[in-house]
């Protein structure tokens, strides 16, 4: 399960409103990539795939693909605003390591495998 802060579910449903599709839902998945092996991504879908996993936090519609599931249960995923501007954060339970930026990550499962540093 993915958990969506307060914070995030209202940023989503920010850019959400701006977009001209009422069936849109949140995408949040992993791909092999990044400089610790797997790279987070979201983004806005509008279909549902074989193998997806549904969820609902805060009125936010999330879909999670099968592959990426088992490295984003648990995920918390928050908005935060700075001086600096706002951006989402991923904080992932499964990741014994990350990037510097937070963007990329690796398991216990993918330990070994090279990185793209």
């Amino acid at each position: 399960m993915i958990t969506l802060t307060e914070s995030a579910s209202k940023k989503v449903q920010e850019l959400m409103a701006s977009e001209d599709n009422k069936n849109l839902f949140l995408r949040v998945g992993v791909r092999p990539g990044g400089c610790s092996g797997f790279s987070y991504g979201m983004g806005f879908d509008d279909e549902i795939k074989d193998g997806d996993t549904e969820m609902d936090q805060n009125g936010v519609k999330i879909v999670v693909d099968g592959e990426s599931q088992p490295f984003v249960d648990g995920v918390i995923i928050d908005y935060k605003e700075s001086m600096m501007g706002g951006g989402f954060t991923i904080d992932n339970p499964n990741a014994i390591a990350t990037c510097g930026c937070g963007s990329s990550f690796r398991t216990k499962e993918n330990a070994g495998a090279p990185s793209e540093c």
